[in-house]
């Protein structure tokens, strides 16, 4: 799959004089830069560009490095594709940087592991010393952990979501009479007489009868009534004492740790001191292996991709198409070859002007409130390649000399599995929501194939993004709200003390005995800023993404025809206008020429010179 290093292709849109090309076909085509009809040329966009927020430092980052604090199970996520799966390449990580998930997912780990031991170990000194009494509470709590895991899963029938939805209410409310039972029985066997409350609830709650074999040697019956020794007496006072102060006490602790975290370390006045970060400074060798690899690949041009899904790490995919143009020259001048190299350098710069702000501004210096994210777009050239076949991931050529030979060699060929793209990336609302659109085109057989497939991030989950919130909330509550949720809170400390304890042996039995380090390459499976996203946008939102899009479009789109002009092919007659419609794009005016757009798409052409319109269908793909 390697290929030797090539010279680098210089291009116009970078600035600089134009440089002669050699064509495929060894004909040598001077590259002449369109006029700037948008208010500049790409030198003069340079000026005017404002750099994209620091990935490690945006605000997308730092909501997702206080998801893994919040979520268990996007904090295993993280930890098993980034720790474990040493074998899998690290997604794109568009606007965020990974590796400072990764670290403050094991920070998180650690904490979460030191609450599960300490918690397992109160409870197990708390049943010593209540001879077994204490572990009366733990069936309700583990009830109360396992409802919330009962809720839909994807993929799940509606009928099956319902059925599951009403499980998990069964199991909550029988978990919280059961913990009221049991609470309201400890009470009265610590006032010294039950009243025959212990036989009444026995009678019809399962899971309290071992109170009868704890409970019968330490019990005398008169009449009605139940009479209880000291020792069961004072059991049953430490029993609820150590249940509704010392248990509550560490919940509270932890949720104030949280609180601070996110007042300190995850702030959004310190998160931009990444060296100061103490979840960076506390890693180990692995870690700092691991760190390394991922910021090597994560924002690499070089995107070594599973084939199941290429662009993962970019979102979803927003109506890819494709356009097929006929290559027809015009009858003032004799056409000249036409490079796929050619076509890119012009898109580079048209698309590179959309950061000029409006010609209100004489001069870069008076713009500087102009905050249109445009002005951070960012334009780069990628090459996707399969993992599959590469014999060790840090063989990958991620070299800046084997990139270059592997991208000069892409973007003629028009290969399958090898493909080269122009990408364009707007990153909105602090990289919380970021566009990409891939560029590819290709010409072959007198034919001119453009290639758009634009995707788009969603806003971070909203609960990472509340963080800051509940932080606030805790810090200026009363000590009654803290209490009262302290209070709440606690059933759930023994199920969760159970579910980390295991999670963790899980992943020490998979850390040793995989040996994933040393299996074959592999694509990303999961994209940790995908798999931190919301489902939902706001209108706002929508209506930023969908000016961006029309804006790289038009402008794509116009790039394909400078480039074809200079060359001397027609274009003129063809002014096209590209419109969304539902299921496809409508192009109008397209003169003596072919297109096919989207999935399922209906193509009308508008001919004026002899030839009938045609329709036909194409399927883009993501």
């Amino acid at each position: 799959m390697s290929s030797p290093p090539l010279p680098r292709r210089r291009s116009s849109a970078r600035g600089g004089a134009p440089p002669a090309c050699p064509t495929p076909n060894g004909v040598t085509v001077a590259r002449v830069p369109a006029p700037g009809q948008y208010g500049g040329t790409r030198a003069d966009a340079a000026a005017w560009r404002r750099p994209p927020v620091e990935p490690a430092t945006s605000e997308a980052c730092r909501f997702l490095c206080a998801g893994v604090h919040l979520d268990s199970n996007y904090r295993a996520a993280v930890f098993d594709e980034l720790y474990v799966h040493e074998e899998r390449f690290t997604a794109p990580s568009f606007g965020i940087d990974a590796a400072r998930v990764l670290a403050h997912a094991l920070h998180a780990r650690r904490l979460e592991l030191a609450w599960g031991l300490g918690v397992l170990l109160f409870w197990i000194v708390s049943s010593l010393l209540t001879e077994g009494l204490f572990l009366l509470l733990a069936l309700p709590c583990l009830l109360l952990t396992a409802a919330p895991a009962l809720r839909r899963r994807a993929g799940e029938t509606p009928q099956a979501s319902a059925a599951r939805a009403s499980l998990g209410t069964a199991v909550r409310w029988y978990g919280r009479i059961m913990l009221a039972i049991v609470l309201v029985v400890l009470a009265e066997l610590a006032t010294g007489s039950a009243d025959g409350a212990i036989s009444g609830a026995l009678t019809w709650l399962p899971g309290v009868e071992a109170l009868h074999s704890l409970t019968e040697s330490d019990t005398d019956v008169y009449g009605s009534g139940v009479e209880v020794s000291d020792t069961l007496q004072r059991h049953a006072w430490l029993s609820l004492g150590l249940f509704l102060l010392p248990l509550p006490l560490a919940v509270g602790l932890r949720r104030g740790q949280f609180a601070r975290l996110m007042r300190g370390p995850l702030s959004a006045e310190r998160f931009p001191n990444v060296a100061a970060d103490p979840a960076e400074l506390t890693l180990g060798n692995r870690a700092e292996r691991s760190k390394h690899v991922i910021r090597r690949e994560q924002h690499a041009p070089l995107i070594m991709y599973h084939t199941e899904n290429p662009f993962r790490g970019a979102g979803g995919a927003i109506e890819p198409w494709t356009l097929a143009v006929e290559l027809r020259p015009r009858k003032d001048r004799t056409p000249e070859p036409v490079d796929n190299g050619t076509i890119l350098d012009t898109i580079h710069r048209l698309v590179g002007d959309l950061q000029i702000p409006s010609a209100k501004y004489a001069a870069p210096d008076d713009a500087t409130g102009v905050r249109d994210r445009l002005r951070e777009l960012h334009i780069d050239e990628c090459v996707f390649l399969p993992a599959d076949g590469i014999p060790a991931r840090y063989g990958a050529p991620y070299d800046p000399a084997e990139f270059e030979g592997h991208r000069v060699a892409a973007v003629e060929e028009g290969g399958e599995t090898r493909r080269h793209f122009l990408r364009i990336r707007v990153g909105g609302w602090e990289e919380e929501l970021v566009t990409t659109v891939f560029v590819r085109v290709h010409t072959q057989g007198g034919m001119l194939m453009l290639e758009i497939a634009p995707h788009v991030l969603l806003p971070v989950d909203r609960r990472f993004r509340e963080a800051d919130r509940l932080a606030y909330e805790y810090a200026h509550a009363n000590a009654f709200g803290k209490i009262f949720w302290a209070l709440v809170h606690t059933p759930w400390t023994a199920g969760q003390c159970v579910v980390t304890l295991g999670r963790h042996l899980k992943s020490v039995k998979e850390l040793s005995a995989s040996g994933h380090r040393r299996a074959l390459p592999d694509g990303p499976a999961v994209s940790v800023r995908e798999r931190g996203s919301d489902p939902d946008v706001s209108l706002f939102q929508e209506m930023d993404v969908m000016r961006y899009l029309r804006s790289i479009q038009d402008r794509v789109a116009d790039g394909v025809k400078v480039s074809l002009y200079e060359a001397g092919w027609q274009t003129a007659e063809f002014e096209q206008k590209v419109v969304n419609v539902r299921g496809g794009v409508y192009v109008d005016s397209a003169n003596n020429s072919a297109f096919a757009f989207g999935a399922h798409s209906t193509v009308t052409t508008h001919n004026t010179r002899g030839t009938s319109g045609s329709t036909g269908a194409n399927h883009g793909s993501s």
